[in-house]
């Protein structure tokens, strides 16, 4: 496997949408009490003593919504002045981003990914539950914003869901022709919403290249970033489309990640809940951070272990005791 030194930081768990392969409908969320969460203190003592001691030098702020945890742009500042810190992302849903993007850059922030899964206001409705064509606006406006404060490479997620937005593929990728933007398909995932399709619910990556590639061409390409996207570009486009195939193609041999929940919970592995840590309930009983690091280190070691566990390809429907939004994805 790769090394290790990715860690995603999920904020908060607490969403302004309700996207249907994130948060189905109908499903009774438990959401973590405020006092339950990492304060920044915490969050900031397990990078300094714990995390990048460990050799993690990556670091994505996701949610839920991590727009929506109060003080952001001051954790973002904090967590960009480490001086171990080679890479701070984020993950978001763009609804807030337009009145702080620029407050956001000057923090330390230089990598962005905006969810964007359709360009139709009433797709886009159908899969977020926000009302009305100005949220959809709103989205879309953070994403200019952005664009023009300096956010490089500023990147759109798009979950691709048959008979929901997978007409619009053409579309999407087409972003990437005019403009440096970066579209990046992602297969859907039945984690905490197995149930959600009676049948597949997932387009394969290769179905969506050669969709594009019959109507321009596709080339071999790269961006700067940490995941495990392949990355292909319309030949003369200035943008790139990036593939995401944890369901049709398995890339835990490429995996260099963490993922560390609101309430401090590690994560090795996305699609195997094995192995997890509370390191804020360490924290909190005033283990060691000496202690807390050497626990991770020895998960670090078994993470292969765990990732293949139990992992075949295109067929991960099992139970999961948490949401794709609880975990921060």
């Amino acid at each position: 496997m790769n090394q290790v030194d990715y860690l995603r930081i999920s904020l908060i768990d607490r969403c302004n949408f309700s996207c249907q392969y994130c948060m189905p409908e109908g499903e009774e969320l438990n959401y973590i009490l405020k006092q339950e969460f990492l304060t920044d203190t915490e969050l900031l003592a397990l990078l300094e003593e714990v995390f990048i001691p460990l050799g993690f030098t990556r670091f994505r702020l996701t949610g839920g919504e991590p727009l929506l945890r109060p003080g952001v742009v001051r954790l973002v500042e904090e967590i960009a002045s480490l001086r171990q810190t080679k890479d701070l992302s984020m993950t978001t849903n763009g609804f807030l981003l337009a009145p702080i993007a620029k407050e956001l850059y000057q923090a330390g922030l230089r990598r962005i990914n905006i969810s964007l899964d359709s360009l139709d206001p009433d797709t886009f409705k159908a899969i977020t539950g926000r009302q009305g064509r100005q949220s959809w606006e709103k989205v879309w406006n953070g994403l200019q914003v952005a664009y023009k404060v300096g956010f490089n490479p500023l990147k759109i997620n798009v979950v691709v869901i048959p008979g929901v937005n997978d007409n619009e593929v053409l579309d999407l990728a087409a972003l990437t022709i005019d403009k440096q933007w970066h579209v990046r398909f992602i297969e859907f995932m039945p984690i905490g919403n197995s149930l959600l399709f009676s049948d597949k619910g997932w387009i394969a990556s290769e179905e969506l290249r050669d969709r594009i590639r019959r109507k321009w061409g596709l080339t071999e390409s790269q961006v700067i970033g940490n995941g495990p996207a392949d990355v292909f570009k319309i030949p003369g486009a200035k943008g790139t489309l990036g593939f995401i195939s944890q369901m049709s193609e398995c890339f835990c041999n490429r995996c260099n990640r963490m993922r560390l929940s609101a309430d401090g919970w590690l994560r090795p592995c996305l699609l195997n809940e094995a192995g997890q840590l509370d390191l804020k309930t360490a924290l909190r009983n005033d283990v060691s951070p000496a202690k807390i690091r050497e626990q991770v280190r020895k998960l670090l070691l078994i993470k292969p272990e765990i990732n293949f566990k139990q992992r075949e390809t295109g067929n991960q429907t099992g139970v999961y005791n948490r949401t794709m939004s609880q975990i921060g994805g």
